[in-house]
């Protein structure tokens, strides 16, 4: 801190240091300059930069189609993919596409979907609820928030045919 002194004086004194006179609040009375190495410190901001860009993660979005028809070897396939995706950290974008006559019945191909969410419940979260544009059925699934809701856990259910009676 040098105190309040006349700009020439300043130029002077950071000329002689080989150094910058850099306006830091140019709106304060009276402005507030500093003396530094300009050429670097818009180099260390660079690179400031470069590392936040770097350790910024983008988050993907996968996606997964379905018809009616899915046979069950082709969805097992398709679970492998959805559960790698999730453990990538990355979305999954479920959509299920009506073609000609599937459009009659589209029960069957809703059924696909709400199978696919009722497999994967404890293993993500549902971004975006299932629901029909058209002729495509979809749903938007991510991997379980950190911090976010739990999923609900089921009770417990009686083994061995065991059950519980309360008498009152």
């Amino acid at each position: 801190m040098l105190g309040v002194m006349q700009v020439r004086d300043a130029q002077k004194l950071a000329d002689q240091r080989g150094l910058d006179l850099v306006e830091i609040t140019p709106n304060a009375n009276p402005p507030v300059c500093k003396i530094m190495d300009y050429g670097k410190f818009k180099y260390e901001e660079s690179i400031k930069a470069k590392q936040a860009r770097k350790a910024q993660k983008v988050q993907k979005v996968k996606e997964i189609k379905f018809h009616p028809g899915t046979d069950t070897n082709d969805f097992d396939y398709k679970m492998r993919q959805i559960r790698g995706f999730l453990a990538d950290g990355c979305k999954v974008k479920l959509t299920l596409q009506f073609r000609g006559r599937e459009n009659a019945h589209r029960e069957i191909g809703e059924d696909v979907i709400s199978r696919v969410l009722e497999l994967l419940a404890d293993e993500c979260f549902v971004e975006q609820a299932p629901k029909t544009l058209g002729r495509v059925h979809g749903a938007l699934i991510g991997p379980p928030r950190k911090n976010g809701p739990k999923p609900q856990q089921r009770p417990p259910e009686a083994k061995g045919g065991e059950i519980k009676i309360s008498v009152s």
